[in-house]
């Protein structure tokens, strides 16, 4: 069995049209979305669906893609996404989201290193760079669990509910990723 997008409770797939109501549930979690990025007007449910139709139909560009975190028992309950990715350098960004009901549950960790073995293993990346608000705890308390080192702090760098926040900079690197095993 191939095991490179399956963990020991958790898989990671590739998005289809019927996850509309995952990104639906994610995006009315304003907490969550202003942690993502920032918080956005409602959508309609065609809306949803048109969007995730196109994400389901859309061929990964380069190193970049979303893909759907889900348990092995089939409920999706999150996403993760390879944001930014410069073969360059070998440098990317990822972003990670999982539902309220299923924080906590190991599903994101899972999901991360599964993305991180993808990216430093099959793609020959050698850093991947996570930009976190700085007061998402959970969020930091979970890259820094992988190994990933605080690089900095950007001061003020996101606005929302009606102020500017910092967010940090955190990286990991491939020997660093492979030597935590």
């Amino acid at each position: 069995m191939d095991r490179l997008w399956t963990g020991r409770t958790t898989r990671l797939r590739g998005v289809e049209p019927g996850d509309w109501r995952l990104f639906q549930e994610m995006d009315t979690d304003t907490a969550l979305q202003r942690g993502l990025d920032a918080a956005h007007p409602p959508r309609s449910e065609e809306g949803y669906r048109a969007w995730t139709a196109e994400q389901a139909a859309a061929d990964p560009d380069g190193d970049t893609f979303r893909l759907v975190i889900e348990p092995l028992d089939g409920r999706p309950v999150g996403a993760v996404s390879v944001d930014r990715a410069d073969p360059r350098t070998g440098l990317f960004q990822h972003g990670i989201a999982v539902t309220a009901a299923h924080r906590r549950s190991g599903h994101a960790t899972q999901a991360l290193r599964l993305l991180l073995g993808y990216m430093f293993g099959e793609r020959r990346h050698h850093k991947c760079e996570a930009h976190i608000l700085a007061g998402n705890t959970a969020s930091l308390a979970l890259h820094l669990r992988l190994g990933f080192t605080r690089e900095g702090l950007l001061r003020d760098r996101e606005f929302f509910a009606g102020r500017h926040h910092d967010t940090a900079v955190l990286g990991l690197t491939a020997p660093e990723f492979h030597a935590a095993g």
